[in-house]
């Protein structure tokens, strides 16, 4: 099921613009429509939209965060990533990338936000990443969280032994 634009639209074409796949149909100040069989329900388009027109999969209408730059994020814990780039292959902006390799040969490049300004705040990477190391939080939230914290609900690693 995919996301639909209801008769609400004001045809501002935002969410054309925000789509990272072009599921999104339309002429400036008509309604627009989402091809559902191109749409990967990642929801920029709720998110975006002025006038909040936009329906999810299970019908309930979206609400519009004002200010991209104040949308969720992937927060991610340094010491819980095992560089597995699960997350970087879920993203459909390409925001994420690898660490740069440390100094030491036991070093693991470590997934990180490469490019949030392209962030849709999908959380594909969130819900694909095997090791819950990754969180979505608003941007504040990194100040307040050092990266290298253990996920929610589990004690803080050691590297004792």
């Amino acid at each position: 099921m995919a996301y639909t634009i209801t008769d609400l639209c004001i045809g501002c074409g935002l969410c054309k613009m925000v789509c990272p796949v072009d599921a999104i149909t339309g002429k400036p100040r008509k309604d627009h429509l989402i091809v559902p069989v191109r749409c990967i329900e990642c929801g920029a388009c709720g998110r975006i939209c002025p006038a909040e027109a936009v329906k999810d999969p299970e019908g309930k209408v979206c609400r519009r965060v004002r200010f991209r730059h104040r949308w969720e994020r992937p927060h991610i814990s340094e010491a819980v990533c095992i560089g597995c780039a699960i997350c970087i292959q879920s993203c459909p902006v390409s925001c994420l990338g690898l660490s740069e390799p440390g100094g030491s040969i036991d070093s693991v490049r470590k997934a990180v936000l490469q490019f949030p300004e392209h962030c849709i705040a999908c959380a594909f990477c969130a819900a694909d990443c095997p090791v819950d190391a990754i969180r979505m939080a608003p941007p504040e939230a990194a100040e307040a969280a050092p990266t290298d914290a253990a996920p929610p609900g589990e004690p803080p690693r050691s590297d004792e032994k």
